[in-house]
Order: structure tokens, then C-alpha cells, then sequence
């Protein structure tokens, strides 16, 4: 697999392993209700390491908008990096946003062509190449710059990649549960003979008829011959009949069909099944501004057809916003929510976490928000913004469309220039850091203030604020299994401990 490097590569590479673990503080008067979303101001990747013990895992889908690299300033970020310094910035924010996905879950991310080709590459390489899923196309406006001389550009991409191929469920693109007939014969498949059980319908235009064995039916792409007598009395098949042709369905799907009346004999005398199940068709890479109904929509509206109604363009994000705050071009290069809703539905569940760690204006929130009045879904989100817009844009953007959230900031971190635990630091988040560094996984909060935080793969973790000792492990809640105790000392012996299947790490020394 080709890969890519850069001056500074393996220092991005070793970067995501030495973020410091910050806390994080919690601010009420930013804040908005209750709940689980979180809107987070930060540089994103202390800010993901923060967040990671306890989603990690957990979130379906990540869309990132990063900046482009075009070489031009925008007013909101630095996007005029070299090349290098901006694949470093990029490798440690995968990194870290691959652990954040569930085993279903994707990552969608926004690019254009200056750094489309380096992006496919690293994420090949942080994401594995197999679990590359598609390169998406949108059509961003209608018309491109005038003052181009070498082409009219009016798309960019969005390279998605899912964490576990074989348990990726694919981007849906359409579900269509309107009845349907298909044909069962296709041309190109090996000829066969299919018996037909009796009872079915038929659609002949006449109700009675007799058709002898030997009757050959034909046209451009159907060719079949009747090997048993067709008899048709009152509209209904009324004994077997056997039929060779170049057939869709196996001789077991095909009696099944027959006997819950899902196949006809039509005007044709060939045979169609009906289906009236939902039927699920992948999402089509190209993401037009005009929908496949004709229709082109500024703002999003639920559909199970994704194609319909186009997909927003800038042109439509620039709108949204002016509606919002009142006033013209408030963030430069906002995405439509129309465009990340449709994506969010296209592979969410009506429970997922959607994670978006360059939050700019809050699109990727005002999509949750819509799609979940739209079909009633509990969709969770988590923002991610380091500048002070976060506040003013943001998290009042959020607000005004109706969104609840918990607003966060970077605190200090958890070990101080000697190596000591910050003694701000709660059992909470002591417990937090702990069990996903030991066990790669999410650590679920728990209200008590038990020293047993979890059991995982058979082994049972403890966490104490002081020395243990004897006294101590007589109060261990009680665990069947293999134990691992977090202490600041230990004042049993080796061959105690082994005895009872006890393991000691020390804090902070292990897990530092």
C-alpha cells in the first residue's frame, strides 16, 4: 500500500500519545438546559484526548470540515499551512477520532482538491485502506469563480471511512416502501426450470384460459417456454405448471413467492413477483445540487430518498446563517445543514452520538437538531471549537435553532510538571482516565463512590485514593476473578497479593 511521508511525520505520529490529559471545566452561564450534548472550547486534540475515556467506542459518526489548505487566510482559522505542517496537524486528530468510532460506525471529512490526494493517503494509513468507503462529490454552488483561467471549480469532496468494514452497514440512500413488481427472468443468468405451485394470480386478459405445454414466450430480453399445461380458471392459477428461462430466484425463493401470493402471471403470460417490503438502496456518490425529483432545496427536509431535493450549496449556508443572526456572511465557508443532515441520516440510528471536532459555526449540531424533529430521533452531538467564536457563534447559533447543551472548557491538566495528580481532580474523573487507559474502552459514570469501577474481560479494577493495606482490602467489595487495584502504595506483600489474585499498580507512577 503506498504511503506518504513528510519532514515531521513521525513527530505527528508519536504526538497523539503525549496530549496531556486536561480536565474538563464546566460552565453554566454558557450552558443551554440539560442533556448529553456537549459543545467543548478547546484545541481539539486536547480536547478529544479529554473526552476519549468516555466515548470512546461510542460515536457513530464523525464529520469534519478541517481547514483546506488553499492558501488563503480565512477570517476564522489559519488556512494558509505548507503542506507538511498541515498533515501534521491532521495524522494525531485521526488518530485519535478512529478511536472515537464505534464498530459500526464513519467518518465523514470535507476537503477540496489542494489536499484531497495527502488526505486519502493518511487516512488510508490511520483508518486501514479496506475500510475506505467512498468519495463523495458535491456540488457546492451554481456557478464557479469568474476569475478562474483554468477551470470552473464547483464541487469538493468528502472522503468517508468506517472503522470495521464487515461491520459497517453502509450509507443508505434510500428506502423505498411503496409496493413494486419485478421481473423474475434475467437474461444474462443460467436457463433453468422452476416449478410454480397453484393459487397465484394471474393479470391474463382472460379470466379463463388453457395455454398447452411447449408454449414459448418471447421478446428483446425475456425468453421463456412453458414445459407443463397453464390452466387459469376465474383469475387464478389452479395447478402446478413448470417453466424454463433464465431465472432471478431459486426454485425454494420461487415456491415460497408462490405460496404468499408475491408472483403473477402478467398480460405477457410472464411471470413478476410484487414486493411490498422496504427496500434499501446505497447512497450514490454524487451529491447534486439538483435532486433526482427536479427539486432543489436551500434548507433540509426529511425524506427516505436522499436524492431528492438536491443537497444544499453554499450559496444556502450563507442564507441559513444571514436567518439566524440577522446579518450577512457571519462565518466564511459554512456547510449547509441540509448537506451533514442528510449524511448524518445516511448512517445513523435515531440514538447515535455525531462528533464534529471542527465545529466552526455549528452546522453539524443544527443538522442533529433538525433531523431529530424530523423523525423523532434522540441523536446526541459533541462540538469541538479552540476559537473564542465558539462562545459567540457557535454555541449562540445552537441555541437559537432550539439546541441544549453543556458547554465545556480546558481546565489543567491531570499531572502537574513533577508528575503529581492535579488535587483538583475528582474520584470521577480519576476513575474515567483510569479504566480507559487500562481497558480501551468507555467508561460509564457511576453515582457511588465504590473503589470497584467495573469489570471487564473477567478482570475486576479497583481505585483507591490512599495507601492499601490489609485493613484496607478487607473493605474490597467482593469479585470472584482476577483483580486489578490502583493505590498510591502498597503495604502487602507480593505473595499475599498473588494469592489472591490481585494485581497492584501505584498512583501515579502507572498511569502516568
Amino acid at each position: 500500500m503506498p504511503t506518504l511521508d513528510w519532514t515531521g511525520k513521525q513527530d505527528a505520529i508519536k504526538i497523539a500519545k503525549r496530549i496531556p490529559y486536561r480536565l474538563l471545566e464546566y460552565d453554566s452561564e454558557l450552558s443551554c438546559g440539560d442533556g448529553d450534548n456537549l459543545i467543548v472550547q478547546g484545541d481539539n486534540l486536547d480536547a478529544l484526548n479529554s473526552l476519549l475515556p468516555f466515548y470512546r467506542g461510542r460515536v457513530k459518526c464523525v464529520y469534519i470540515d478541517p481547514p483546506y489548505n488553499t492558501g488563503s487566510a480565512f477570517e476564522h482559522y489559519d488556512d494558509n499551512l505548507e503542506h507538511a505542517t498541515w498533515l501534521s496537524m491532521m495524522y494525531p486528530r485521526l488518530e485519535l477520532l478512529r478511536e472515537f468510532l464505534s464498530d459500526d460506525g464513519a467518518i465523514f471529512i470535507s476537503i477540496d482538491d489542494n489536499e484531497q490526494a495527502h488526505l486519502k493517503l493518511i487516512c488510508d494509513e490511520i483508518f486501514g485502506a479496506n475500510n475506505f468507503v467512498a468519495q463523495l462529490v458535491w456540488e457546492k454552488k451554481k456557478k464557479g469563480a469568474f476569475l478562474s483561467k483554468t477551470v470552473t471549480n464547483v464541487k469538493e469532496y468528502i472522503l468517508v471511512y468506517c472503522k470495521v468494514m464487515n461491520s459497517f452497514g453502509g450509507l443508505i440512500g434510500e428506502i423505498n416502501r411503496s409496493p413494486e413488481t419485478y421481473p423474475c427472468i434475467n437474461a444474462i443468468n443460467r436457463r433453468e426450470r422452476r416449478i410454480i405451485p397453484y393459487g397465484i394470480e394471474s393479470k391474463y386478459k382472460q379470466k379463463n384460459f388453457f395455454q398447452p405445454a411447449g408454449t414459448r414466450i418471447s421478446d428483446t430480453t425475456m425468453d421463456i417456454v412453458y414445459l407443463t399445461d397453464l390452466v387459469i380458471e376465474n383469475g387464478v392459477v389452479v395447478k402446478d405448471f413448470e417453466v424454463e428461462g433464465n431465472w432471478r430466484y431459486s426454485q425454494e425463493l420461487m415456491t415460497q413467492y408462490a405460496l404468499n401470493k408475491e408472483l403473477y402471471i402478467t398480460r405477457d403470460l410472464y411471470l413478476r413477483r410484487i414486493i411490498d417490503t422496504p427496500r434499501i438502496k446505497m447512497l450514490k456518490d454524487l451529491l447534486l445540487r439538483v435532486g433526482s425529483d427536479g427539486n432543489s432545496e436551500s434548507v433540509f427536509t426529511y425524506d427516505e430518498n436522499l436524492n431528492h431535493g438536491g443537497w444544499g450549496t453554499n450559496e444556502d449556508a450563507n442564507e441559513e446563517l444571514h436567518k439566524i443572526f440577522g446579518k450577512q456572511y457571519v462565518f466564511e465557508f459554512s456547510k449547509p445543514s441540509r448537506l451533514i443532515a442528510k449524511l448524518i441520516q445516511s448512517i445513523t440510528d435515531k440514538n447515535s452520538i455525531v462528533l464534529d471536532a471542527f465545529a466552526g459555526s455549528g452546522t453539524t449540531a443544527h443538522a442533529v437538531i433538525d433531523l431529530n424533529t424530523a423523525d423523532g430521533g434522540n441523536r446526541k452531538f459533541i462540538l469541538i471549537e479552540a476559537k473564542d467564536y465558539c462562545r459567540t457563534i457557535t454555541a449562540e447559533r445552537v441555541k437559537r435553532v432550539g439546541g441544549s447543551f453543556r458547554f465545556y472548557s480546558l481546565g489543567a491538566t491531570l499531572f502537574d510538571d513533577k508528575g503529581s495528580i492535579n488535587p483538583n481532580m475528582t474520584f470521577q474523573d480519576r476513575t474515567a482516565y483510569i479504566w480507559s487507559k487500562s481497558t480501551k474502552t468507555p467508561y460509564t459514570l457511576n453515582d457511588t463512590d465504590s473503589p470497584l469501577i467495573g469489570i471487564h474481560d473477567g478482570t475486576a479494577y479497583y481505585v483507591f485514593n490512599e495507601v492499601l493495606t490489609a485493613e484496607l482490602l478487607k473493605t474490597l467489595p467482593p469479585y470472584d476473578g482476577a483483580k486489578i487495584i490502583f493505590a498510591t502504595a502498597c503495604r502487602i506483600s507480593a505473595e499475599i497479593l498473588e494469592s489472591l489474585g490481585i494485581t497492584f499498580q501505584q498512583i501515579p507512577t502507572e498511569i502516568r
